[in-house]
């Protein structure tokens, strides 16, 4: 522990505070996920220091002498006590030792000064609340009165402090330990999980930025599957993503039940995971089927339907974006279009591969199709291998024809050959629907293979939808 322990403040900065600390008096401490991810071997450009002594502005005044000798711009937040500044590659936070209470109704605390175990004892986890200290006489001595290392060692998630209180003092701690064990594959202790489930009406006082920044890393995490496990666990599904709690459950007629969707879209996002780091396309594995609820059907000839959920999905995917604080822009789009098209290659596996069908995927999936492929594979999830084989060897076939296809034909960035423009000017009319006819007429040929993706075979076609249609060509046209 030792020898990692140095090497963690190996770098001069450590030695350079603790200086400034014992030349004001007052203690400097390393705390939190610099600790944490020290022992983790997890890199970490974060450092937060704790001052202990000089009043709640004690660390600010420490991180200004910091900074005039490093000669960095030192950011100063003195309604929070706290001062931020960049040395070298490291961004270092700084606030003196504090202790907090809470009243009932908010999760903004009542602070005052406190010691080094009263700011220990305020922190979320105990794997968090290890510190390491940096002043001559300490430096290097590792800080843990709510052994946080065996927890670490345990690979646990427990709060140093009754989990009630913390809990209910801020209930985004909540959130934050799913996040942590999605992140570190932790599991989190059973009676700090049991407070979560007897707290989590109180994660209603939390504003849904809060959460969202949270959900983002668990989306980003190695396993953001069992973090949406964990949320179902604890109660808190429905409040931070109830369209998800929607998909739960599984419903039997006459002995004939459809699966459970929210246990298949979780398969369908771990499945994803080792394929990508897109956060976008994880996004879209964990809302392909979130249309399902609004389309379940029964039949007693054909059981159980979901017809049309990734129309209705997509249409879903708006008003999912803007309640759960995620960007209403290409990204937005980007998800919205791999819901809508995700049956598409899973049907074409089902069937014969045409190259009609294989066309106009490339056009309506574009640069997106490779990544629309990834999801479709993820999404089967049979205990069939013989189907799961059956399916995969299709998807192989349908990339092949994909290649095929794009080298021959140029779908992927499709334009078509003739512009409205083009003939409004060759026979003299203004924007109308027989504008639209030509075109679409031209596109539809191109993709059904009737006609090469060239401008010659476009403009013979033109003219003869234009004959049918009565039209003729001006004198402009006819040059």
């Amino acid at each position: 522990m030792e020898a990692i322990i140095r090497k963690a403040l190996s770098d001069p900065l450590f030695r350079r505070i603790g200086t400034i600390a014992d030349r004001r008096g007052v203690q400097a401490y390393a705390i939190g996920g610099y600790v944490r991810d020290t022992f983790l071997l997890r890199p970490c450009t974060d450092i937060d220091i704790v001052i202990v002594g000089g009043g709640t502005g004690g660390g600010i005044a420490v991180a200004e002498e910091l900074g005039r000798e490093v000669k960095s711009k030192v950011n100063v937040f003195r309604n929070f006590g706290t001062a931020m500044l960049r040395v070298g590659a490291w961004e270092v936070e700084f606030v003196g030792a504090r202790r907090e209470s809470y009243r009932a109704d908010s999760r903004k605390p009542i602070v005052e000064d406190g010691t080094m175990e009263d700011d220990q004892r305020r922190r979320d986890f105990t794997i968090n609340a290890m510190a390491f200290g940096l002043n001559g006489d300490t430096f290097g001595r590792l800080v843990d009165p709510f052994e946080g290392m065996e927890d670490l060692e345990a690979q646990l998630i427990r709060t140093p402090l009754d989990p009630d209180t913390t809990f209910s003092d801020d209930p985004l701690r909540m959130v934050r330990a799913i996040r942590f064990a999605a992140q570190l594959d932790f599991r989190i202790e059973a009676e700090t999980f049991a407070a979560i489930r007897r707290n989590r009406e109180r994660i209603g006082i939390i504003s849904r930025e809060r959460i969202a920044a949270e959900v983002e890393k668990i989306m980003r995490s190695p396993r953001p599957s069992k973090g949406w496990q964990l949320f179902d666990e604890c109660g808190l599904l429905e409040s931070v993503f109830p369209q998800l709690d929607r998909l739960k459950g599984v419903e039997t007629v006459r002995g004939r039940g459809h699966k459970d969707n929210f246990i298949h879209t979780l398969k369908v996002l771990e499945n994803i995971v080792p394929q990508t780091d897109n956060l976008w396309l994880r996004w879209a594995a964990l809302l392909h089927d979130i249309g399902k609820p609004k389309t379940k059907a029964w039949d007693d000839r054909a059981g159980w339907s979901f017809h049309g959920h990734e129309a209705v999905g997509s249409k879903m995917i708006p008003g999912i974006f803007r309640e759960q604080k995620l960007p209403l822009d290409e990204r937005m789009k980007y998800v919205q279009k791999l819901v809508f098209l995700h049956l598409r290659p899973i049907i074409l596996a089902e069937e014969e591969v045409t190259d009609s069908a294989v066309r106009r995927l490339l056009f309506e999936a574009g640069e997106d199709v490779e990544d629309l492929m990834t999801l479709c594979e993820a999404d089967i999830t049979s205990a069939n291998d013989t189907k799961v084989r059956r399916y995969l060897a299709n998807f192989a076939l349908v990339r092949r024809k994909m290649r095929e296809i794009e080298e021959k034909d140029h779908i992927r960035n499709f334009q078509p050959p003739i512009t409205g423009e083009l003939i409004m000017e060759t026979y003299g009319i203004p924007p109308c629907r027989t504008v639209g006819i030509i075109k679409e007429r031209i596109k539809n040929a191109i993709l059904d293979g009737e006609i090469p993706n060239e401008y010659a075979a476009a403009y013979a076609l033109m003219e003869q939808i234009a004959a049918a249609e009565g039209l003729v060509r001006t004198e402009a046209g006819r040059e």
